[in-house]
């Protein structure tokens, strides 16, 4: 922790700087007071750059982005301000970690790994997926135009069939 406690004393700036919005995704209530101190900080700094959004998932897990999210509903009907069949869809995706980013298009799984281990699970389920052996330090640029071109090249359907498929 101490790492990450380094690396957002002396990016942050740099980040703010070059107009990155900086995001923690994950339970950060775990973490020593310090580090959650210091991620307050940083993402208040940066919080309205419109460059782009640098997401950093720590203490992540898809399944507990769900949940939260679900507990979260739970305490307004348990306050009387929603009515559960009120939830639908859209009501938990507000709840859920980068609600407020355009849906993952496209996810790149390095080191030959074919799995995607509980990250983004609500966020990722029309996202394309890309496996690749190349390990994550050896991922270059002619990886990433690869992994573009393969994700060009494909028919999105976003859950559907495709226009050839007897839906009957």
């Amino acid at each position: 922790m101490e790492l990450f406690v380094w690396a957002l004393d002396s990016e942050v700036k740099s980040l703010h700087r070059h107009n990155v919005r900086l995001r923690i995704i994950g339970d950060i209530s775990r973490f020593n007071a310090r580090l959650q101190e210091r991620i307050h900080k940083a993402e208040a700094l940066t919080g309205n750059n419109t460059g782009l959004t640098l997401n950093i998932a720590a203490n992540y897990g898809g399944r507990w982005d769900i949940i939260q999210g679900v507990q979260q509903l739970a305490v307004q009907v348990q306050e009387g301000r929603l009515r559960a069949e009120q939830i639908d869809e859209e009501m938990l995706s507000q709840q859920i970690c980068m609600h407020e980013l355009a849906p993952v298009d496209l996810v790149i799984r390095t080191g030959g790994e074919h799995r995607i281990s509980n990250f983004l699970l609500w966020q990722i389920a029309y996202a394309e997926l890309y496996f690749t052996d190349v390990l994550w330090p050896d991922f270059d640029e002619q990886d990433f135009e690869g992994a573009l071109h393969a994700f060009a090249n494909r028919e999105r359907r976003f859950g559907g069939t495709d226009s050839g498929v007897d839906n009957a």
